[in-house]
């Protein structure tokens, strides 16, 4: 399993399950609006493309989500947008799945006591609410190693 105690991580996603439940959503300056913290940005902080993220990178992101939800709450500037079409729920009878568009947006910022530099995603499907998404490292660590993709959407 991912060589991680498996108490220290079900104590460390319980505390992280915690603070993020703690609060429905964050007032946003950029938006100018609540930013939802539902059970899908939970979700997605565990699971990627219907898989689920190994324990040490779920690790990195609970970690994480105190200083993310500081960003959203102080983040006046987006550095990065995209918009695109996914598809939702199950395939019908026919085969096909329904589509919506959806945005994402970034938000950068040098955080927490270690000066680390993150990225805040925000999600939104049609003309839904703004969603917290994720957090990630922004910049690499340890010998160049990424623990982020490029594409936004994708995390």
């Amino acid at each position: 399993m991912d060589s991680v105690n498996i108490e220290y991580f079900n104590q460390r996603k319980e505390k992280a399950k915690n603070i993020y439940a703690a609060q429905k959503s964050i007032y946003n300056p950029y938006f100018k609006c609540e930013i939802v913290l539902n059970s899908d940005g939970f979700h997605h902080l565990q699971f990627s493309d219907r898989r689920e993220r190994n324990k040490k990178e779920q690790l990195l992101k609970f970690s994480l989500l105190p200083l993310a939800l500081k960003v959203v709450r102080n983040s006046g500037t987006i550095q990065e947008h995209r918009k695109g079409v996914i598809s939702i729920g199950q395939a019908g009878k026919d085969g096909f799945k329904q589509t919506k568009n959806v945005e994402y947006w970034a938000f950068v910022a040098i955080v927490g006591d270690s000066e680390i530099k993150i990225r805040v995603i925000i999600r939104r499907i049609g003309d839904g609410n703004f969603v917290f998404w994720s957090v990630m490292p922004d910049s690499s660590i340890k010998k160049g190693q990424k623990l982020y993709v490029d594409g936004i959407e994708d995390e």
